[in-house]
């Protein structure tokens, strides 16, 4: 990659830092309840809303890019992210949250779907790992500071905004409409061969036959798993640590912020990881990081016993979509459109595992939830064998 088209990587991967927007669904979610006296059930329609939307919206995106192009669809996700990221500001009552946190899933949906091919275009086939793991680096930067921003508006007096907690959306907003801004000025040349139409039924059964390749069903499960052990170490994490060693809520809450800590370093770490080790070996090293994980979480009963295992979970489940993904990329090239909205498809594991671990955790306590995690991770080790480039 020559260094006139490296600089076009700035924008993408701001669009990658737009991309972790979707995290703040889980502190607003909680200011929501708050503000509105929710009950639980009702209050968590919102993070369930955001994953609802990967599933109807990934692979018709991935034939959208097909008739608009890569850019412009990236383009599209960042409008409909800005918008939902205004609506906000205009009040908080139950309506407006539950069309907010509909327009960022969509919007997120489809910038997920559309980024990655993007990079691939910019970056190429080489090191697009590495460039993809960068890009969570960046997406987790988002994610981390979410809650931060989010606890500040809520403590401090801002009397000519008056948005308190959502001065997190306004933020944000502005980030979002920026990187819009860059993207759409950036000269992308796509190339786009000549193409049969197809009725939008044919090319989207077309889609979904891919399934019947086995890198990338087995990718697609990869991703399920990827994301429910990170959506479930996110909502277990503090669980565990009331359940046994008996601390409060507000004290069992950093056990978030260490898991997304740990996902940021494995995240930045990982880029450069992947440029000097074989992507299957740097694979191996992850799933055997969370297996000791889910070990430590299972019988662990010390505070630095728990402590430990959140980090490594964070840490080894940081970079597996990355090498899932760009796995199933590399092997079908010249379906690259339609594999990245089956991949981004797999984020639905996000609504999956959560709610099994639910019925889990009611049975036998958080170690039933962690029970559901680790089958997550057993499958990851038979997905090892797929890992070749």
């Amino acid at each position: 990659m020559n260094q006139n088209k490296s600089i076009y990587l700035i924008p993408v991967m701001l669009c990658f830092f737009c991309m972790g927007f979707v995290d703040l669904v889980g502190i607003a979610s909680n200011y929501v309840k708050e503000d509105l006296g929710l009950t639980d059930s009702v209050a968590n329609i919102f993070p369930s809303l955001v994953f609802f939307w990967f599933l109807i919206f990934s692979v018709p995106t991935g034939m959208l890019m097909n008739k608009i192009g890569r850019k412009n669809t990236v383009l599209l996700s960042l409008i409909v992210t800005v918008v939902s990221l205004l609506i906000p500001l205009f009040g908080n009552s139950f309506a407006i949250m539950l069309i907010a946190f509909s327009l960022l899933g969509i919007g997120n949906a489809l910038m997920q779907t559309s980024i990655n091919p993007l990079a691939m275009l910019i970056i190429g086939d080489k090191n697009l790992a590495s460039t993809l793991t960068f890009g969570q680096f960046v997406k987790a930067i988002a994610s981390f500071l979410a809650p931060y921003l989010a606890m500040w508006g809520a403590t401090q007096v801002i009397p000519s905004l008056g948005y308190d907690w959502r001065v997190l959306f306004l933020i944000y907003f502005v980030i979002g409409v920026l990187a819009s801004l860059l993207l759409w000025m950036t000269p992308i040349v796509e190339e786009r061969g000549e193409k049969k139409e197809e009725s939008l039924a044919a090319e989207f059964v077309g889609c979904l036959r891919l399934l019947g390749k086995p890198i990338v069903l087995l990718s697609f499960f990869g991703i399920m798993c990827h994301v429910g052990i990170d959506v479930g170490t996110n909502t277990t994490a503090p669980k565990l640590l009331m359940e046994r060693v008996g601390m409060s809520l507000n004290e069992a809450a950093f056990a978030t912020s260490l898991y997304f800590i740990f996902r940021t370093i494995g995240a930045l770490t990982g880029s450069f990881f992947l440029r000097v080790l074989k992507t299957r070996w740097f694979f191996i090293i992850s799933v055997v990081m969370m297996a000791l994980a889910m070990v430590g979480m299972f019988f662990g009963t010390e505070q630095w016993e728990l402590y430990a295992a959140i980090a490594l979970v964070g840490y080894g489940n940081s970079n597996i979509f990355s090498m899932a993904f760009s796995e199933a990329l590399l092997t079908v090239p010249d379906k690259q459109n339609e594999v990245s909205g089956l991949m981004i498809m797999g984020l639905f594991g996000g609504t999956v595992f959560p709610l099994i671990m639910g019925f889990a955790s009611d049975a036998v306590g958080q170690a039933g939830a962690v029970a559901v995690m680790a089958i997550g991770v057993i499958y990851l080790f038979t997905y090892i064998p797929q890992v070749k480039h």
